[in-house]
């Protein structure tokens, strides 16, 4: 069983410029891929992130608060600027963004092969850097179970129809898919989530997940479908949810062996009963975030409080 993870994600840093009204500004450290790193380090994974960061204080500030969590750090060198987002809460948490993105990611190779590579977001989406990150993840294949979530922003998404192709080639090469219903009202819209999970699943995902913020999630299987509620928690924002409950997903998943190539059998042979574990214990990764400021994910010890409360 694997009960430690070596996972590589692949993908943005972003300084998140919080504003709420009457109040300054607060920085945080983010970015979805960067999240999903940190969460997971946080759970006691050893996470390597491949990303650009800026020589500017925004980048330190991210470089550090990665680091302090035990992520390894890899950058291409580049002296771009540290990519921003100016996100506004509004009275009910909820997060809207404006942008300051490039993303021009050159290869970089692991110093080992990993168990498990996560990508998404807009790392993706956003050429020239999105072309190392899909080469990166058909080249490791191979030799690791993948992971994707499209995390859509739709200003930084470009003309529709080609964000749609390169979402759809990076689910085709994934074993887990997991996007909210939101991603996908952006990619195909007026269509059913269930009706766009079973055709990406179709496509060769073992698992297809889909987040419904207070109403919960459900996951696809060949078999039908699994559906859990959400954590009942006081909302402070909803930044990096939906990242927290992709690290929680990879945390259940890496605990019951189903992560690492050796694993893709048993992904593709899911029970009802493993997969209503795994989304309970994303649920639960997600129900904490959004119980604090920022994209602050749960360490082991939260998590297991969180989900005896379930």
């Amino acid at each position: 069983m694997l009960d430690r993870l070596d996972l590589l994600v692949i993908g943005e840093c972003v300084a998140d410029i919080v504003r709420l009204p009457g109040a300054a500004d607060r920085i945080h450290p983010g970015g979805s891929p960067a999240n999903v790193a940190y969460g997971l380090a946080r759970l006691g994974h050893d996470a390597t992130l491949l990303t650009q960061l800026g020589p500017d204080t925004n980048g330190q500030l991210i470089r550090d608060h990665l680091a302090g969590a035990g992520v390894d750090v890899r950058t291409d060198g580049s002296t771009a600027p540290t990519p921003s987002a100016a996100v506004t809460l509004d009275g009910a948490g909820h997060a809207a963004y404006t942008f300051e993105i490039t993303w021009t990611l050159g290869p970089v190779s692991p110093d080992r092969p990993p168990a498990h590579v996560h990508t998404g977001s807009i790392a993706a989406v956003t050429e020239p850097g999105a072309a190392t990150v899909r080469s990166a993840v058909e080249s490791l294949r191979a030799v690791a179970t993948v992971s994707y979530d499209p995390n859509v922003r739709p200003e930084l998404m470009g003309d529709h129809e080609a964000a749609v192709r390169k979402a759809e080639f990076c689910v085709a090469l994934s074993d887990v898919v997991k996007a909210s219903d939101e991603d996908l009202e952006w990619l195909y819209p007026g269509q059913a989530p269930e009706k766009v999970a079973e055709r990406w699943l179709a496509t060769g995902p073992a698992v297809v997940l889909v987040t419904r913020g207070g109403d919960g999630a459900f996951a696809v299987l060949p078999d039908g479908q699994v559906t859990v509620g959400a954590l009942p928690t006081e909302v402070v924002d909803t930044v990096g949810a939906g990242d927290a409950f992709m690290s929680g997903t990879l945390h259940a998943l890496a605990a019951h062996g189903l992560l690492g190539a050796a694993g893709r059998e048993g992904l593709r042979s899911l029970d009802r009963a493993t997969v209503t574990d795994v989304l309970r214990h994303a649920a639960a990764a997600a129900a904490v975030t959004v119980s604090r400021a920022g994209a602050n994910p749960p360490d082991s010890a939260e998590l297991a409080a969180a989900l005896g409360r379930m």
